[in-house]
């Protein structure tokens, strides 16, 4: 934990998940300002799109951010590359892909590299090829996820057995609670991003966030099964369609388009969940406000302070009584 918030230079162990296409400078320095990490999620935006973002963020904070590349959905990987040595950014989250090829010549620049892993197997290979922190995302998790579909429960433990670097949990986290058990699981901190949505802070349609407040336990779905393409999603008219379109069969590329970035911004930005959807994880059942994301890093490390001093306490009666 300590070693996370030193490595990063934030002061909770806490970091935004990339939101690709809907990513934007007011929720990235939010974080950041709020004492976790920031992130700005390339997706499938141009070098040009994502270098704005980064300029407007640095006007609204001075504190560490990241970039997310996603390497196999990004046909601008080098470019982001080179973009992120240009201006100095401190940290880059490596996901959908290997990111091998480039963690060399991001710490010839001093940077450190978070890598995102959904197996043993993943994460040792990322181990190996110099990655500082790992993020195990479980298949709670919202938008493209895994097609192993491990949880994270059994994720965290797995992967810190077998590695030796900081590993940060994902999938599924959005309070206290998800933190502290996080950390019973072996891992360092969190990575979280539905639970972003849902505040203040966030510049996503209204539709979206009230969407998140009323979910219940049930209300995310999968797509892309058939297709090898998993999403998770939450349940909505546009995201229904595509659910019988894919029971009646599909083609990837069909998938694809009605799953694009111009999609995605429809139903996250625009409020339109007929032609578009809207990304959830299964941790939308869980949120009933929207709080500054100030107030909620700071409530999820009080909670988990209290619900870890609590649980010990308890323990150590029964342990004596036993």
């Amino acid at each position: 934990m300590k070693q996370v918030c030193e490595k990063l230079q934030i002061d909770y162990p806490i970091i935004q998940g990339g939101m690709g296409n809907i990513s934007n400078a007011q929720l990235t320095a939010a974080v950041s300002e709020a004492g976790g990490l920031g992130t700005i999620g390339c997706g499938t935006m141009t070098p040009e799109e994502v270098e704005k973002i980064i300029l407007e963020t640095k006007e609204r904070t001075n504190k560490n951010f990241a970039i997310n590349i996603a390497i196999s959905v990004s046909p601008y990987t080098k470019e982001l590359i080179d973009l992120v040595i240009k201006h100095n950014i401190p940290v880059v989250s490596l996901s959908a892909g290997n990111p091998a090829p480039y963690i060399p010549v991001l710490h010839e620049h001093g940077i450190t590299v978070i890598a995102l892993v959904a197996s043993v197997k993943h994460a040792q290979k990322a181990e190996a090829a110099g990655a500082d922190i790992l993020v195990a995302e479980g298949f709670e998790a919202a938008g493209i996820n895994s097609n192993l579909e491990l949880t994270t429960f059994t994720l965290i433990p797995q992967i810190v057995k077998h590695v030796n670097v900081p590993v940060l949990a994902a999938g599924g986290i959005g309070d206290g609670h998800g933190l502290a058990a996080a950390f019973m699981l072996g891992a360092s901190g969190v990575q979280i991003g539905t639970r972003l949505i849902a505040t203040q802070d966030a510049p996503f349609h209204e539709t979206y966030k009230k969407g998140l407040v009323q979910a219940g336990d049930t209300d995310t779905m999968i797509l892309g099964r058939s297709v090898g393409r998993v999403r998770r999603v939450l349940k909505a008219p546009y995201a229904q369609q595509i659910a019988e379109r894919e029971n009646e069969g599909i083609s990837v590329e069909q998938y694809a388009e009605w799953t694009s970035e111009k999609q995605h911004i429809k139903g996250a930005i625009e409020g339109d969940l007929y032609n578009g959807f809207i990304n959830s994880g299964q941790v939308a059942g869980l949120i009933e406000s929207l709080p500054t994301v100030k107030e909620l890093l700071s409530s999820m490390v009080t909670e988990a302070l209290e619900l870890m001093t609590d649980r010990a306490k308890e323990l150590e009666e029964i342990k004596q009584q036993a």
